[in-house]
């Protein structure tokens, strides 16, 4: 056996995570692993979580985490194929890495709006190329792509935040049609506000108006979004659709 790989058993997937060092990314990850999947992530810096997966399973045998900055191009493409090295194969991929950007759109720097574009959309685009090639290959694969309620509803001062995020659902439908035929699903989630570190900045205030404004009257969960992703990798009747998952907030 070739350095640096592992004998995976066929009944194991191999599902790559984005962004998987804490938050929902974690709550990703947790999922996979106690669902008995081989899990690969990455994300600019490890966490207390990365640390103790890695002091669990330390040959990498069913974890595998690297250090990269979410905009690194190279290095996003390079982790992907350092995954289908080391794990022969690709079974899924959630694309969930993604930076929050909030300005009215004319005090935005062109710094920030680069930086979103780069992390929201052009290293989404690059990663799923980069495992596609695994995917069609077999002709099996699912892809996740999670984008944002914002990317159906528009609100004051996230102009550049959405259109990176509707900019996804635009990505979703047209691979969907692609890679359908070669056994390949693309969906995308498209959650509401949930207790994360992008609405930790949110007043009572704001956090009540936002709850009045949703027909189930709270906030969606974390575990929510990540039982929408669970049952989007179950499936293989349904490609190119948006699952939102927001209490009805976009209705």
């Amino acid at each position: 056996m070739p350095r640096g790989s592992r004998k995976v058993s066929t009944d194991k997937r191999v599902v790559i995570i984005s962004g998987g060092s804490r938050g929902l990314g974690q709550a990703l990850v947790q999922d996979r692993l106690d669902a008995g999947d081989i899990v690969a992530t990455f994300s600019r810096s490890s966490s207390g979580f990365i640390d103790e997966m890695r002091s669990a399973d330390p040959q990498g045998e069913r974890f595998h985490w690297e250090p990269i900055e979410g905009t690194d191009l190279d290095g996003v493409r390079t982790f992907g194929m350092n995954v289908m090295r080391r794990y022969k194969r690709i079974d899924a991929l959630i694309n969930n890495a993604g930076v929050g950007l909030e300005g009215l759109l004319t005090m935005t720097s062109e710094r920030d709006i680069h930086l979103a574009l780069t992390l929201n959309l052009e290293s989404v685009i690059v990663l799923t190329r980069t495992c596609l090639k695994a995917m069609i290959a077999a002709r099996h694969g699912s892809i996740i792509n999670i984008s944002s309620v914002n990317a159906l509803r528009g609100h004051k001062g996230l102009t550049v935040y959405s259109a990176t995020k509707a900019a996804l659902l635009g990505f979703t439908r047209s691979l969907a049609s692609e890679v359908g035929p070669q056994g390949v699903t693309v969906n995308a989630i498209a959650p509401g506000f949930f207790e994360s570190d992008m609405v930790g900045h949110l007043t009572d205030a704001q956090r009540a108006r936002i709850i009045r404004r949703t027909p189930m009257r709270a906030m969606c969960t974390t575990q929510d979004i990540v039982d929408s992703a669970r049952f989007l990798l179950s499936t293989r009747a349904i490609t190119g659709q948006t699952l939102s998952v927001d209490g009805g907030f976009s209705c």
